[in-house]
């Protein structure tokens, strides 16, 4: 048989049994996005009468000069980035430490992952009174050691409020990144580490020439996932803040909610979705760009 001929038969049985998955991702994805962009094109007039009258674009339109949108979509991204850079150093630190061989690293695997098995309105919650103004245990820490001479007001300032929501998305979701750069250093071979080494190469070294790019795609995979997860972060801000103070930790997520179950707007808040849905998809194009750019084989080629 030809190998042209070997090929074909081989693509073909591979797009055969992709074919289920791919039909479940157009039912899971496809399907909403596409219903939610047709709403989109729709205004309900809620007067004596309920009416839907088409209106094109103008949703988009009206995106442009909405200054809430704007201000929520920066909320999102300010949050997103400052998350985002503090789990994948701090992941990257405790991945290389459970990667260690010790006495107890199984226990010690487990125990690092229950935070981010926990529920997120739970953990929210939690620490909501964590920072608490009044019975808060940050303020009682602070004021013990003599850092603090009165009750910060945590939630109510809107720096801190945001700090306060970095703190406890940094806590819960660090350990989904450890894991997965946990996998990668595991897929490392151990003999690149001792031939670096005995051309003189010290750990630090290893860690940069070897280590950084052979879990570059992890990292961008890791990064990938959060985030989609960062910027459509919803439990977190509605229990901890609710958006507040003044509007200071609102998200895109919770003002397409304000604006779908509050306001009944459903025609705008299905335009949120479709834009909100654009800026992942780009996040995700350019996530696999880096993930084609730092793949390195053993050899060292790219």
């Amino acid at each position: 048989m030809k190998p042209n001929t070997i090929r074909q038969r081989e693509q073909l049985t591979g797009w055969l049994l992709a074919l289920p998955a791919l039909l479940l991702l157009l039912l899971v994805f496809a399907y909403p996005i596409g219903r939610a962009f047709w709403l989109s094109l729709f205004t309900r007039n809620l007067g004596t009468e309920l009416q839907t009258v088409f209106n094109g674009l103008e949703n988009y339109a009206r995106m442009l000069g909405d200054g809430r949108f704007w201000s929520s979509l920066t909320h999102s991204t300010v949050f997103t980035a400052i998350s985002i850079s503090l789990e994948l150093a701090i992941g990257t630190g405790i991945a290389l430490t459970l990667n260690q061989a010790f006495r107890g690293r199984g226990l010690v695997r487990t125990v690092a992952i229950l935070p981010w098995a926990l529920p997120t309105a739970v953990m929210a919650l939690a620490w909501a009174w964590i920072f608490n103004d009044q019975y808060g245990i940050v303020n009682d820490l602070l004021l013990r050691v003599g850092l603090i001479d009165q009750s910060i007001t945590w939630l109510g300032d809107p720096v801190r409020a945001m700090l306060a929501l970095v703190v406890a998305d940094v806590w819960k979701t660090t350990p989904f990144i450890a894991v997965i750069l946990l996998a990668g250093l595991q897929a490392i071979p151990e003999d690149l580490y001792e031939a670096h080494s005995i051309d003189g190469a010290n750990p630090w070294q290893n860690f940069v020439k070897i280590t950084l790019p052979l879990l570059a795609p992890q990292m961008v995979i890791a990064v990938l996932f959060r985030f989609a997860q960062a910027f459509g972060a919803f439990e977190l801000i509605l229990v901890m803040t609710g958006g507040g103070p003044a509007g200071a930790t609102e998200m895109v997520s919770l003002y397409i909610y304000d604006t779908v179950m509050r306001y009944l707007d459903f025609g705008y808040g299905a335009a949120l979705i479709v834009v909100t849905f654009l800026i992942l998809i780009i996040a995700v194009a350019i996530a696999s760009f880096l993930i084609s750019k730092t793949r390195i084989d053993v050899t060292g080629e790219r």
